[in-house]
């Protein structure tokens, strides 16, 4: 777990991966890619985004979160492709003896 400390100034993209006793477990990524993580105060995110799988934009400014922004729309199309890809994998091919 990197820390908010340890994320340069900018615009990320944050998934929310779990919350346990008040925190929030935050994975940060720019450009397609992780780039760090942290542990925040669950009440920071807004209310709308306290769930596992939960999408956000993210500004941070000098080591703080500036800006908090919850992205519905990324986090079902997210969890729409994330379910499409388990429901190919799971499904077994078709054996010849099938038919």
């Amino acid at each position: 777990m990197t820390g908010l400390n340890e994320l340069r100034d900018g615009e990320y993209t944050a998934v929310v991966d779990t919350i346990d006793d008040g925190l929030a477990t935050v994975f940060f990524e720019q450009d397609g890619e992780e780039v760090g993580s942290a542990t925040i105060d669950a009440d920071t995110l807004p209310v709308e985004a306290r769930h596992a799988d939960a999408i956000l934009t993210v500004d941070i400014t000098d080591t703080e979160i500036t800006r908090l922004k919850y992205e519905p729309d990324r986090t079902e199309d997210r969890n729409q492709a994330a379910q499409d890809r388990f429901d190919r994998l799971s499904s077994r091919p078709p054996r010849d003896d099938d038919t």
